[in-house]
């Protein structure tokens, strides 16, 4: 991850600004398309960029930033604690050990995917409240949180099995201290077409009470966002095509 010091150059605030703008313009134009009432929310995919670079595409008006790793998430919120409006969503594999930790600084998570995981997050948000500024949403101060569905079977990715969505969901509407909002896929990197993954969500989330229960659809990234808009997405996590190629990790071959 690059110096949470980094300032960025002119030239790179510029180029941010043309490919949000470029990205924002496309979802608008893929939301029209597909006679959506309004466009799916824009999740900045900020996972490796610095905490300026954030800061940089919050002061262009962005909010909600997607976040993989836990460490990294924790650094990058104590960097930026002064930006009232910013949303963290976490959109990575959650480890049950690091949920005392995100359960501090996200607003939203993404990336549930086994009983265990919901209920330590239940746990862990026990008497805790989400500040009125920085809920996702809705104006709830409990934990939003999305149940990750395999949508390919991909045993290397997250993602509970298609069978257990129901329980997932049933135990989910149980919880005290989170809410359950929506679904969310990660579809093979190379699917052709990926919109038939993304029909798949949707189908599952009709078979599961509808959007009246699942509002929200986390489906869709730099690679194939508009055909998941197309296919009913609500929240989009684009991340290359707002930052560019994203810096190598620390301790990355």
């Amino acid at each position: 991850m690059a110096s949470p010091t980094d300032a960025l150059t002119d030239g790179e605030r510029d180029a941010l600004r043309r490919r949000l703008a470029e990205v924002r313009a496309r979802i608008d134009a893929a939301a029209a398309d597909a006679s959506l009432a309004e466009p799916p929310l824009l999740l900045a995919v900020s996972k490796g960029q610095s905490a300026a670079a954030i800061r940089a595409a919050y002061e262009l008006g962005q909010r909600d930033f997607g976040e993989n790793y836990v460490q990294e998430l924790v650094e990058k919120a104590s960097a930026l604690e002064d930006l009232p409006w910013l949303r963290f969503h976490v959109i990575g594999h959650l480890q049950r050990n690091k949920v005392k930790h995100v359960v501090e600084v996200a607003h939203a998570v993404h990336s549930v995917d086994s009983l265990l995981l919901l209920a330590e997050l239940d746990r862990r948000m026990a008497g805790r409240a989400i500040a009125s500024e920085r809920r996702a949403f809705g104006d709830d101060p409990r934990l939003p949180v999305l149940i990750e569905v395999s949508i390919a079977g991909e045993e290397q990715k997250g993602g509970c099995d298609p069978a257990e969505l129901g329980a997932l969901l049933d135990a989910a509407d149980s919880a005290n201290a989170l809410r359950v909002v929506g679904l969310m896929c990660v579809p093979p990197l190379d699917a052709e077409p990926a919109r038939s993954y993304f029909d798949a969500l949707r189908r599952m989330r009709d078979e599961h009470g509808g959007s009246e229960r699942l509002p929200e659809l986390s489906m869709g990234m730099t690679q194939d966002f508009e055909h998941a808009i197309r296919a009913g997405s609500t929240v989009v996590r684009v991340g290359t095509a707002i930052f560019g190629p994203r810096p190598p990790r620390a301790g990355a071959p």
